[in-house]
């Protein structure tokens, strides 16, 4: 161990300085803090999301965990996960329903506080995708629930999902 800390305090720093044209931290932090304020103009508190996997392969899974890194930092936004249901303002559902999630997904959804807003994020909650209805799945989320924006894409980017989330707040006022 005292071998590795002798090194790091040779050799210093190793990162580079960042340069001029990869700065458009002004830009970001404007957009950053006009959608704080959008939400907290709307919403006067921190949105609040309950995702559920309806029966997808996870791909949009992966997405909407890269909202939590640094780089989109939607907590940053004023944006919060949460477990329960009864504390979530917007629902947001991916993969087709498959058969053994349909009341699962209806309990969620009565389980959260008026005014409800629903997401179905990735082709297969907007249309059922490559899984389409069958004897297994209900097919997309508006099948079963009533969906308010829909967030096309196999699998959705995290600026798309993001975007998305944001169309069905504004949609609430």
């Amino acid at each position: 161990m005292w071998k590795t800390l002798r090194q790091i305090a040779r050799v210093g720093r190793i990162s580079e300085a960042p340069t001029e044209a990869s700065a458009p931290q002004a830009q970001h932090s404007a957009e950053t803090s006009r959608i704080q304020a959008d939400l907290l103009r709307l919403l006067g508190r921190a949105l609040v999301i309950r995702v559920v996997d309806a029966g997808s392969c996870n791909g949009c899974e992966l997405e909407i965990n890269a909202l939590s890194n640094p780089y989109y930092n939607i907590e940053g936004l004023g944006i919060q996960f949460a477990a329960s249901p009864r504390h979530a303002d917007l629902l947001l559902v991916t993969g087709p329903v498959s058969r053994h999630m349909e009341l699962a997904l209806r309990r969620t959804f009565d389980a959260m506080p008026d005014p409800k807003l629903v997401v179905a994020a990735g082709d297969c909650a907007c249309h059922g995708g490559v899984f389409g209805e069958g004897y297994a799945t209900c097919g997309r989320v508006s099948a079963v629930l009533p969906v308010d924006v829909t967030v096309p894409g196999c699998p959705p980017s995290p600026a798309v999902l993001l975007q998305g989330i944001l169309r069905a707040v504004q949609r609430r006022v």
